[in-house]
């Protein structure tokens, strides 16, 4: 006990506040996020690609593409009565432009060609990103 006192009176008041100070200092560094690079550097370590090879990163991830002809709801009865030939009625109008989704997001709408003899779409509206902003609110 005779020791802890001597040790306590050689440790002064000053000794305290520092090392309570750089408790303090630690424990705020280690609640601040790491600092996040500036750029990333290729493999190489050269100097950071310039802004169009960013986009060329992302230009390869697929994405799902869907034109919706419209919609219906039906009850699971009148699903189960379905048979080939059946026709299912749909919201929209015939000569009304479909729906594009990306990923389930609205980017566009259009209408119907046959090109080959397959289907395809001609873009008529494309919705612009604060378009879709306001019909996300709204």
């Amino acid at each position: 006990m005779a020791e802890n006192e001597n040790l306590s009176d050689t440790i002064s008041e000053d000794d305290w506040a520092a090392a309570m100070q750089e408790q303090a200092d630690m424990e705020t560094t280690a609640a601040q996020p790491a600092a996040q690079p500036v750029a990333f550097q290729s493999f190489e370590g050269g100097p950071r690609p310039s802004t169009m090879n960013d986009y060329e990163l992302i230009l390869d991830i697929p994405v799902q593409l869907t034109v919706q002809l419209g919609r219906t709801r039906i009850s699971i009865r009148n699903l189960l009565q379905l048979a080939h030939g059946s026709v299912v009625e749909l919201d929209a109008l015939a000569g009304e432009p479909m729906d594009v989704l990306v990923n389930g997001t609205l980017i566009a709408q259009g209408e119907v060609v046959v090109v080959n003899d397959k289907f395809g779409i001609r873009l008529t509206d494309i919705i612009t990103p604060s378009e879709r902003v306001r019909k996300l609110r709204g």
